[in-house]
């Protein structure tokens, strides 16, 4: 792990979430623990999101509405780190969900609120206290980056168990990964509100022309060498498009939100337009 990593993505997102340049928005999750609280002029810097284009009609100068905070949201930002995050053509995939992970902690502490980082693997490897500190936010990019993920696959039940048994209080739970391996989160979408961030590479699911090529698997240690021709490949990309059909199939039956985020993209755009769905 570099130093330069961890403090290039610090300054990146950093910026990005609090810049005036993308507006004066309390935060991504703006509307999540939100009630409405008043009509008023508006004034420069205002969301534009919160326009009452009725009232301003009538009034003929724009009116916007004002949201008072109704309680505190409890942000749960969980990284999945098995093997297979430790791939990428462009950047590791484990480098993009560090990156995830430091927007939605800089997103909290705008908002005023706690968040946690849980990083998962076989198991439970790590959890932090709540907080709304930027020191936190260095810590939990720091543990994603560091972290080993190299044989180590993912347990698809320990994630419920342990958010389950540990969470006290209704949270806002964020799973990144990239859901080759779909963890259960039937119960856990009934207590909590869980969204899924898919993060992948574009060529696991649409193979280039490869030729000869030695492969391992870095989540089992299995070894490939030969010719990927176009037969495999399209078995490759069939079996990959079946898998996404059942993940979305059951983030819908589960009432999740979720997003694909590749790592050729840079994520905050997408993430901001999830939140304003």
């Amino acid at each position: 792990m570099k130093k330069g990593s961890i403090k290039r993505i610090l300054v990146k997102t950093k910026r990005q979430v609090f810049s005036e340049l993308i507006g004066n928005n309390a935060s991504l999750f703006h509307g999540e623990g939100y009630d409405f609280s008043e009509l008023r002029e508006y004034q420069v810097g205002d969301d534009i999101r919160h326009i009452d284009w009725i009232i301003t009609a009538k009034q003929n100068k724009p009116y916007v509405k004002v949201f008072h905070k109704e309680h505190q949201l409890n942000i749960v930002i969980a990284t999945m780190l098995n093997g297979s995050v430790y791939f990428g053509t462009k950047r590791l995939k484990q480098d993009l969900i560090a990156e995830i992970a430091a927007i939605l902690a800089f997103s909290s502490i705008k908002n005023g609120d706690s968040f946690s980082h849980w990083l998962f693997a076989d198991r439970l490897y790590n959890h932090s206290k709540p907080t709304k500190k930027f020191n936190g936010v260095h810590q939990c990019v720091e543990q994603t980056l560091g972290f080993d993920p190299i044989g180590k696959k993912l347990d698809a039940e320990v994630i419920e168990q342990e958010l389950m048994l540990r969470l006290k209080r209704k949270s806002l739970i964020f799973l990144i990964g990239d859901f080759f391996t779909l963890p259960t989160m039937k119960v856990l979408s009934k207590k909590h509100e869980v969204v899924a961030l898919v993060v992948r590479d574009r060529s696991e699911e649409k193979l280039p022309d490869l030729g000869e090529i030695a492969l391992i698997d870095p989540e089992n240690g299995a070894y490939f060498e030969g010719e990927i021709g176009t037969s495999l490949a399209h078995r490759y990309e069939r079996k990959v498009a079946e898998n996404d059909r059942r993940m979305h199939e059951y983030f819908k039956k589960n009432r999740i939100r979720w997003v694909k985020l590749y790592t050729d993209e840079d994520p905050f755009a997408k993430l901001a337009r999830l939140f304003k769905d």
